[in-house]
């Protein structure tokens, strides 16, 4: 009795499984992972009943609803804020400045932190705010 050799596995059958791993761990991680940086600081930004395109941002400074705020990823107090804005806007065409305040945030306290980027030099500013629910909620 004659027995056949084995016959040799093709390349393509041996790396199917791995390409299905990959695959697998591809969607994975598109599923948990985030693409965007997060803020330092927790907000949760005032509803707005107009919606504008977004465009691109230069330079976004978040408030908390407690006064805290953050430029450049780190919490800072409002003269450090002042010195890092003046010093950003320095010897560079005029940059967009965003304001990302905490719907609860005192208004008084935005006011506040409006002037001081008046003072640094920003010579436009936009409130980041998020479109407001389909039930009118503003």
């Amino acid at each position: 009795m004659r027995f056949q050799p084995p016959r040799p596995k093709s390349d393509d059958e041996r790396i199917l499984p791995l390409i299905n791993v990959v695959f697998l761990l591809l969607i994975f991680f598109m599923l948990a992972g985030k693409l965007a940086a997060t803020d330092p600081i927790e907000v949760d930004p005032p509803r707005s009943m107009s919606e504008g395109a977004v465009e691109a941002r230069e330079l976004v400074i978040v408030m908390a609803a407690d006064g805290r705020l953050a430029f450049d990823g780190l919490v800072i107090d409002e003269a450090a804020l002042r010195a890092a804005v003046a010093e950003r806007l320095k010897g560079e065409t005029p940059l967009r400045v965003w304001l990302k305040a905490d719907s609860m945030a005192e208004s008084m306290d935005a006011i506040a932190i409006m002037e001081i980027l008046r003072e640094a030099g920003v010579e436009r500013l936009k409130l980041l705010t998020v479109p407001a629910g389909q039930d009118g909620a503003g």
